[in-house]
């Protein structure tokens, strides 16, 4: 009996001492080891690099804006009545000071002349009592009453010819004139429309950026714009910055003005705005699709010795394909900028391409 026990403990210990050293032996031939590394190289990632060398950039803000007349008017009349003459041509061009609308002012000539008579008669007894007085055939009180009665009637006249000025519309200023909306007969009041004044040239821009850039864009700076699917560029200049950001769209609105001596801009065009902040020279660009979001902000791959190594960077300035690396990377660095998706710390990679 106890030899059995014995003999089923040695037995038990041989068979725990097979377990533990079996995991240890290498059955594989040679033919499998070869297998195992052409399996491992095969699943190495091809991608293509980019070596960081400093570039030439241009921090830029693409806006878009409304094109404004220099000068534009409503044109009203200062009074209500008919009108007798409409002395303009629908969209030529006017000059400052002439007479567009006249408005009926019978009344008014009528009183007038009235009032040119009155003068006379009066000026005759100012006159008069003044010859008087200088012999002192009058009283000072006289001659006073008089001189009032002119300068009276005189105020009366000036009166009436004011009234007869508010019967004339004229133009305040060089420029086209649109299309009329009253004609000869028409009665118009003050709150009726004749027409719109507008000038052209120079002309203005209107637009608005965010206000991040309020420090940078300032009176003076140069600007480029176009008109949708046209390429056409039109250069202005920034002559006035609203000094409040608006509260709601936290903007800043800015207004330019450029020439415009061929009349190929009109005011209420929309047009896609241009400016240029700030020259980089030592810019690192790369792709944006070479940016990784990351937990602690983003990150790019770089290539190390075979190896695709994660390196967290700070970008900066985007244009249309690529983004700017403001830290993180170094000058002659390589970074993957393909396979992105593909890839893990670690990685082992091939480069494909090397721009």
């Amino acid at each position: 009996m106890k030899n059995s026990k014995k003999i089923i403990t040695i037995i038990s210990v041989v068979i725990i001492l097979i377990v533990i050293t079996l995991p240890k032996i290498d059955f594989s031939s040679s033919e499998a080891k070869d297998e195992a590394e052409s399996n491992s190289k095969s699943l190495m990632l091809n991608v293509d690099g980019k070596i960081l060398n400093p570039e030439s950039l241009q921090n830029r803000i693409f806006t878009n804006g409304t094109l404004i007349g220099n000068e534009e008017v409503l044109l009203r009349s200062e009074t209500s009545g008919k009108v007798t003459e409409i002395l303009f041509v629908e969209g030529k061009k006017v000059n400052k000071g002439d007479l567009l609308v006249k408005i009926n002012d019978a009344e008014l000539q009528a009183t007038l002349k009235k009032n040119f008579i009155k003068e006379e008669l009066a000026k005759d007894k100012e006159f008069r009592a003044k010859q008087l007085l200088e012999k002192k055939l009058t009283s000072q009180q006289e001659y006073d009453v008089a001189l009032n009665e002119l300068n009276s009637v005189r105020a009366d006249i000036e009166y009436t010819k004011a009234l007869i000025a508010k019967t004339e519309i004229h133009a305040p200023f060089d420029g086209i004139i649109g299309l009329r909306s009253v004609s000869i007969g028409s009665y118009i009041t003050p709150q009726t429309q004749v027409a719109t004044l507008q000038s052209i040239n120079p002309i203005k821009i209107d637009f608005a950026i965010p206000q991040k850039y309020y420090n940078e864009v300032k009176e003076g700076k140069e600007i480029e714009f176009k008109l949708p699917n046209t390429n056409k560029l039109f250069n202005g200049k920034i002559y006035a910055v609203e000094p409040k950001i608006d509260q709601t769209t936290r903007t800043l609105q800015v207004r330019a003005i450029a020439s415009n001596n061929q009349a190929l801009l009109s005011p209420g065009a929309y047009v896609e705005i241009d400016i240029v902040l700030s020259n980089i020279n030592n810019a690192f660009m790369v792709p944006t699709d070479a940016i990784v979001p990351d937990i602690q902000g983003e990150k790019v791959f770089l290539y190390k010795n075979g190896k695709a190594v994660p390196q967290i960077v700070k970008t900066g300035i985007r244009t249309e394909a690529s983004i700017q690396l403001i830290s993180g990377v170094e000058k002659g660095d390589t970074v993957i900028v393909s396979g992105i998706i593909q890839l893990r710390p670690n990685t082992n990679v091939k480069l494909s391409s090397v721009n």
